[in-house]
């Protein structure tokens, strides 16, 4: 008995003393699926955000090709021969073509072609005042042009009275022949038109289409807001004066 081998088994030094805490590995692992996490649902959210502006944009185009097909629908009618919609959405005009040209060097429109415009506006107008045109339609600038003929300054002057021409037009009181627009599109016309001279910088081919006025149609974008606001009451009953520009 005394002889007999007794044997202790020794607890190594390393199993009383490994760390208690995760490796540092282990640590930056989790790191990385709690950032991968993350990036997922932020990129999620960017990706939703852009699809809705996507969709936002894609509807307002939709909506002002609907506009422009309504206004090119009325230009087509008999009545109307002779007016051109260019329905671009990059740039969408009305062209009135000889309905709407001018003398050399003046700025006064005929009898019939003030009584075609009195006519035709209003059909911009009503689309105007659509629950989609409410939304989307912020102006129509009217663009006066001229020839080639005559000095810059001279012509860059003389273009804007054509423009100013075709607003006086609209809101005068015409002859007793002629129908004019009522108090609610006169308020239009003073709330959407706005006038503009480009003297000769896009003159046509030849020098008597070049004397026109053009309609620039213009859109709210999506982020864009009305600074208009309400319609001022004292705005609605307001008489629009007289047309000061005479007789040339």
């Amino acid at each position: 008995m005394l002889g007999a081998k007794v044997t202790v088994k020794r607890i190594g030094k390393d199993d009383g003393e490994k760390p208690f805490w995760i490796s540092f590995s282990d640590l930056m692992t989790a790191l990385m699926v709690v950032f991968l996490l993350v990036m997922s649902v932020a990129l999620l959210s960017v990706t939703k955000d852009v699809t809705a502006a996507q969709k936002a944009e894609a509807q307002r185009r939709e909506d002002i090709k609907e506009l422009l097909a309504e206004l090119k629908k009325a230009s087509e009618r008999d009545v109307f021969s002779g007016v051109t919609v260019h329905d671009d959405l990059q740039n969408p005009y009305i062209d009135f073509g000889w309905l709407a040209t001018f003398d050399l060097d003046r700025s006064y429109l005929t009898r019939g072609q003030a009584t075609f415009l009195r006519a035709f506006i209003p059909e911009i107008l009503a689309v105007a005042d659509t629950e989609k045109g409410r939304h989307w339609f912020k102006q129509v600038v009217v663009e006066g042009y001229t020839d080639k003929t005559g000095q810059y300054l001279h012509n860059l002057d003389l273009s804007l009275r054509r423009s100013e021409r075709v607003v006086c037009v609209l809101l005068e009181t015409p002859g007793p022949a002629d129908a004019p627009l009522t108090d609610k599109q006169k308020v239009q016309v003073r709330h959407l038109f706005l006038v503009g001279g480009y003297s000769s910088n896009s003159a046509k081919a030849d020098a008597a289409s070049s004397r026109r006025i053009e309609l620039k149609l213009k859109f709210w974008e999506l982020n864009d807001s009305d600074p208009r606001g309400e319609t001022d009451a004292r705005d609605e009953t307001a008489a629009p004066g007289s047309c000061e520009l005479g007789v040339q």
